[in-house]
């Protein structure tokens, strides 16, 4: 199984091979910094100079060490944090809030705990298009069966029961909560789709389940996919894309870079697949993440 091999992390700078012709960007990082204020005059850096083109429909994984910055880098793309210096754009705008432009999957688990299955999926499509006072009107009834109707299709594509719909997230396993936290992205119709570390709670059996669900969905839909892990094995599996966050340095004025960028085969890598290959690039980036500084191969041969 894909997710029973663990590992984390950071690369040197290499550059991602280039397609034959370049598809239209969903997001574009410009120059992003991110720091904190530590005492009265000294700051934290977390992120410098980090600028990146993510193009419509890959699926792009973020790997790196413990506190590199990886879940601020998603949080700003989000909208949710904002850069101290650059800006960053998705579907063209610049974000500055959170807005219906990405979906977002958390690591722990972003249902509602008083409303039911049903209720939180119909929830955002419901208060996004009719406010309080809309509601009032006869054409929410319609939409609102239209909505239940796309949850209780989305809960069968991600593998629950109708049944499931009305149960409460406390009445839910943990691979089921994140199953209904996908179909809750979903059910926005976003064509970004950010993944803070979304499996890392769950059991090695759960988790691999997930991981080939959330590929056959994205193989169907092609969003565009930003996805944090600390599992190597994981990214490789999941990704066509892989970035890794590192530190020159754990100065407080020195930020994670981009130590490496690289394309991945479309249809993901595995041990079971690619055996020695797999391994064998599972420790070279593993050994970037540590600090190394050397240049990588990437699957198809080239030197990134």
């Amino acid at each position: 199984m894909v997710s029973s091999l663990s590992a984390p992390q950071a690369h040197p700078h290499a550059e991602a091979s280039s397609s034959l012709l370049p598809s239209p960007k969903a997001i574009q990082i410009q120059n992003v910094s991110v720091s904190y204020p530590i005492g009265k005059k000294l700051r934290r850096t977390i992120l410098e100079d980090i600028s990146l083109d993510i193009q419509q429909g890959e699926f792009v994984v973020l790997l790196g060490e413990t506190g590199c910055g990886k879940s601020t880098l998603l949080r700003t793309i989000l909208g949710q944090e904002h850069p101290t210096q650059g800006c960053i754009t998705v579907s063209g705008s610049t974000v500055q809030r959170v807005d219906s432009r990405c979906g977002y999957v958390p690591q722990k688990y972003s249902l509602f705990p008083d409303r039911t299955v049903l209720e939180n999926l119909a929830m955002g499509p419901e208060t996004s298009n009719y406010h309080i006072l809309g509601r009032l009107k006869p054409s929410f009834r319609a939409y609102r069966r239209k909505v239940h109707a796309e949850a209780l299709n989305q809960l069968r594509h991600l593998g629950l029961q109708q049944s499931d719909a009305g149960k409460y997230p406390h009445q839910l396993s943990g691979g089921m909560q994140q199953r209904v936290a996908i179909a809750q992205a979903l059910m926005m119709k976003s064509r970004v789709l950010l993944m803070d570390e979304a499996f890392s709670a769950l059991d090695p059996a759960t988790r691999g389940s997930l991981q080939r669900l959330l590929r056959s969905v994205w193989s169907e839909t092609k969003p565009t996919v930003v996805f944090v892990t600390h599992n190597t094995a994981e990214a490789l599996y999941l990704g066509t894309r892989l970035i890794v966050l590192a530190r020159s340095s754990q100065a407080d004025h020195c930020g994670s870079r981009v130590a490496l960028d690289m394309q991945l085969p479309a249809s993901g890598m595995s041990l079971c697949n690619n055996g020695q290959e797999f391994l064998d690039l599972v420790d070279h980036i593993e050994q970037f993440s540590r600090g190394d500084r050397h240049t990588m191969p990437s699957p198809d041969g080239e030197t990134r």
